[in-house]
């Protein structure tokens, strides 16, 4: 293994490494410490430390949304936000929509209508979408539309997609029990 130069070591004493930061996040509803750098994101807090990789990396920017995911119910880019930023956060990751067995009711309505292809943007968009029923802001298809805009899907599954989450908001979607959720 090769080592470092005089002149790579004299520069590494003059700027340590920082030490690593120990928080504590709330992902979908389970408390977990992590001992991370401080550049560390929250998607790979997710990926690499806890082993949650429903959340993908796409784009690694803010530009594609595969990484969406709901922090204190807010939908956020995970590859955007520090995970040291967020000690005490509460994330819920697609991993976390489900209770139990039972789908949430955009997953059912993704699955009923088609609304993925590859599958890659699924998370991110189903995330999204949960945040923004629970930011009641879109009432119409084009305001859906809007508001999703962040989200890129690559195979070109938005039609579908709108159409599930307005079978959400409009509480047609049933679960695997059968029974019809809000």
């Amino acid at each position: 293994m090769a080592r470092p130069s005089s002149t790579a070591r004299k520069r590494l004493e003059k700027h340590p490494v920082p030490a690593k930061t120990t928080i504590t996040l709330h992902v979908n509803g389970v408390e977990r410490k992590l001992a991370i750098a401080p550049w560390t994101t929250l998607l790979d807090a997710l990926r690499l430390y806890l082993d949650i990789t429903g959340t993908k990396k796409g784009c690694d920017h803010g530009q594609c949304g595969a990484c969406t995911v709901l922090l204190d119910g807010r939908r956020v880019y995970s590859c955007l936000t520090l995970a040291v930023m967020k000690d005490g956060a509460r994330v819920t990751t697609i991993e976390g929509l489900a209770q139990g067995s039972t789908l949430h009711p955009l997953q059912q309505a993704f699955i009923e209508h088609d609304a993925f292809q590859c599958g890659y943007c699924t998370p991110g968009q189903i995330c999204s979408a949960a945040g923004l029923i629970a930011e009641g802001k879109a009432r119409t298809a084009d305001e859906i539309r809007e508001l999703m805009s962040g989200n890129i899907c690559r195979c070109g599954a938005y039609p579908n997609i709108v159409a599930a989450i307005q079978d959400v908001m409009s509480g047609r979607t049933t679960g695997k029990s059968g029974e019809a959720k809000r």
